[in-house]
């Protein structure tokens, strides 16, 4: 067993505000306070090598012009394989034990690359559903579509792009993945040892404290991208049915940028305001000043904003779908909708306040100071251990299983 592995990790996404760069940021956060000798490899502006501290150190590699756009701040580089000499020398340099990927992004590509042609341990983690998003997006493209073949069409793509991510994740060695059902899915489907890596908050920054508000109005919120995987169109089904409950008194305050904003401004009434992408003290207090949040994805495999908003003291309702349904006790911080129907009915049983709403708020601040950082990195540490040790795959799953 090895107490300190030397660990590259290669990230998806670092200097974007999303799921997996915060959680790359707060692991490289916590490898420096313990002075773990960790490599942080991630794109940059420029490619170079830095020394973050006495055992930390940062590799930038700068993205060529024949990437393309992902999202708005998110790109992808289909020839990120020029670095692998590059990446190569450094890496004999540092002396990683093992290579740990976030994805089949062009990063976690090369990093895949890197540990076999180094023959060293590769481990990767699920943090994405990129089928249902390739099915949200190619859906949303192909609108004009009979409903008959739309649906086929995003069940062909859904299925494909699952099938293609699968051979992707038989590569490593051990997998990581942040809820019980991908766990399941991916034990199943790639043989692999797969183990829990979910995510933290930071109490102390999302805080019930941080409310400033100077407005009564019930305050349904909304923070993540604005994007069609997110499935925010469905806020403005929720304004007509408040409308046609002759509700008026909210307004909705939603945080956050993306594709499906100019939309949502145009179909939403005045009672909504558009922050745009906001962080730090700015965006505590936004949640702070929520009654409610909702969280209509149906493709998140986890859900950092709705764990930031229970932190705030916000109730919140989400799916049936993905990870955020684990981070919700339903009744008690808040509610799991079955569909869309029982999404609304949650929603309008909730802007009346009184004792079930202040109840949950508490029970919702004190559930998420349940979950913080060290502890998900304390255990993504025994699972690089485990990967070290050269058990084989039956045992791997029997002690986590244990």
């Amino acid at each position: 067993m090895r107490d300190c592995p030397r660990v590259a990790f290669m990230t998806d996404s670092y200097n974007e505000v999303n799921g997996v760069a915060l959680t790359s940021r707060r692991f490289v956060s916590y490898a420096a306070e313990r002075g773990l000798p960790f490599m942080c490899v991630r794109a940059g502006e420029r490619t170079t090598v830095m020394d973050e501290g006495p055992a930390l150190s940062g590799v930038e590699l700068r993205r060529g012009p024949i990437s393309f756009s992902i999202d708005r701040r998110q790109r992808h580089d289909l020839a990120l394989w020029r670095y692998r000499d590059f990446l190569i020398k450094t890496f004999q340099s540092f002396k990683p034990d093992l290579i740990h990927i976030t994805g089949p992004s062009d990063v976690g590509q090369l990093g895949a690359l890197v540990a076999h042609l180094m023959r060293l341990p590769l481990v990767a983690s699920w943090h994405t559903d990129l089928h249902k998003f390739a099915a949200q997006r190619l859906g949303k493209a192909v609108s004009f579509l009979p409903l008959g073949p739309h649906a086929a069409l995003g069940r062909l793509t859904e299925q494909s792009c699952l099938k293609a991510l699968v051979r992707f994740y038989k590569i490593p060695r051990v997998l990581l993945a942040p809820n019980e059902e991908l766990i399941a899915m991916l034990r199943s489907r790639t043989q692999k040892p797969v183990f829990l890596m979910q995510r933290g908050v930071d109490t102390n920054l999302f805080s019930p404290a941080k409310r400033n508000r100077d407005w009564s109005e019930f305050t349904i919120g909304y923070a993540g991208r604005v994007t069609p995987e997110k499935n925010v169109r469905f806020l403005v089904d929720i304004e007509r049915a408040l409308i046609s409950q002759g509700k008026s008194n909210y307004r909705f305050l939603i945080v956050g940028d993306g594709y499906d904003r100019p939309w949502l401004e145009r179909h939403l009434s005045s009672k909504a305001h558009f922050t745009g992408m906001i962080t730090g003290e700015e965006l505590a207090q936004a949640y702070a000043n929520m009654d409610l949040f909702v969280f209509p994805s149906h493709t998140d495999t986890f859900g950092n904003v709705v764990l930031e908003a229970l932190a705030s003291g916000v109730p919140a309702v989400v799916t049936a779908d993905g990870g955020p349904k684990f981070l919700v006790k339903p009744g008690v911080t808040g509610a799991v909708a079955g569909d869309d129907n029982d999404f609304i009915d949650s929603v309008i049983s909730l802007m009346g306040g009184g004792d079930l709403h202040r109840a949950m708020k508490d029970q919702a601040r004190r559930h998420a100071q349940l979950n913080c950082w060290d502890k998900v990195f304390d255990a993504v540490y025994r699972a690089y251990n485990e990967c070290l040790t050269g058990n084989s795959m039956t045992e791997f799953a029997s002690a986590y299983a244990r």
